[in-house]
């Protein structure tokens, strides 16, 4: 465990924790994420990435609930308009996992992240997500102006040399 983002990520509980840039959550894998070889199914990387991602507009103090019970003057919610996701390594069945998630873009309707799924610093999974806002007419919906400083993009941090 020695390094310092997973033991983070851990000390953060169960809807991880904000972050310089974004959002971290940690989540192991269990057998139910699996194939029969032991390995993530790939599906499943889907579903780690959408926790990372649920969390992050959690803590950021956009609930679920409150998108459907038309506090913003209508009900709205999340679709998935596009995702583009690069498998580098697998993860195993026990494996503790690092999900990171932050804004990349808000342009509109939409929001642009940039998520990674690592293990002991080991990047395993690298996605770009594109999300929209729709109001219950099905039609596109501007990100509402309040959630923008949680949600402005903020640079990484650079890398020591």
């Amino acid at each position: 465990m020695g390094d310092h983002g997973e033991e983070s990520a851990l000390a953060a509980g169960l809807t991880g924790m904000l972050t310089e840039t974004g959002h971290r959550l940690a989540a192991r894998v269990y057998y139910a994420d699996t194939d029969f070889s032991g390995v993530v199914y790939h599906a499943r990387y889907l579903e780690f990435l959408e926790r990372g991602r649920s969390d992050y507009l959690r803590m950021a103090g956009v609930h679920h609930t409150e998108l459907l019970d038309g506090k913003h003057g209508e009900r709205i919610v999340w679709v998935l308009r596009r995702m583009e996701i690069d498998f580098v390594a697998p993860a195993r069945i026990d494996d503790i996992l690092t999900i990171d998630t932050r804004t990349e873009d808000i342009s509109g309707a939409r929001i642009f992240m940039a998520q990674t799924l690592s293990r002991g610093g080991e990047v395993l999974v690298k996605a770009r997500v594109e999300a929209a806002i729709v109001g219950e007419n099905g039609r596109p919906r501007r990100f509402p102006k309040e959630w923008l400083p949680a949600f402005m993009p903020k640079p990484e941090p650079r890398k020591a040399l």
